[in-house]
């Protein structure tokens, strides 16, 4: 069952990116749907986003998703032959942004060590 509710989970994201990308080209340019988790009665699905840019970008892209989760369901349905059509619910997935800010912040103690004068370790495969 578990295999099967993970095939269902990335149908369903590269569907529901497709239909956004199709169907709204331009307001959902900046919208990516970074992972899908149906529950294993496959009657809801938890539909992760992630929106580049800012804040106001970020409200655009919410916005965009409530107004149009019905028609995105009714397109899934139309492609995709499951036991059930599931509910959607749309959350902002903040991973990517995380990941930046740890990079930058690393970055930022690179450029410290470096102005400090000290070099950064080394690795080699053997520490590995």
């Amino acid at each position: 069952m578990a295999q099967r509710t993970v095939r269902v989970n990335e149908l369903l994201q590269r569907e529901i990116s497709d239909i956004l990308h199709t169907e709204w080209r331009g307001e959902s340019v900046r919208i990516t749907i970074t992972g899908v988790d149906i529950s294993p009665d496959l009657r809801n699905a938890i539909v992760f986003y992630s929106v580049i840019g800012t804040e106001e970008d970020r409200k655009a892209g919410r916005k965009l998703l409530g107004k149009v989760v019905n028609r995105i369901r009714a397109e899934v349905a139309r492609r995709i032959v499951l036991k059930y059509n599931p509910e959607y619910k749309f959350v902002y997935d903040d991973s990517a942004a995380r990941g930046v800010s740890i990079i930058d912040t690393l970055d930022k103690i690179a450029e410290q060590d470096k102005s400090r004068g000290r070099k950064a370790p080394r690795h080699d495969e053997s520490d590995f």
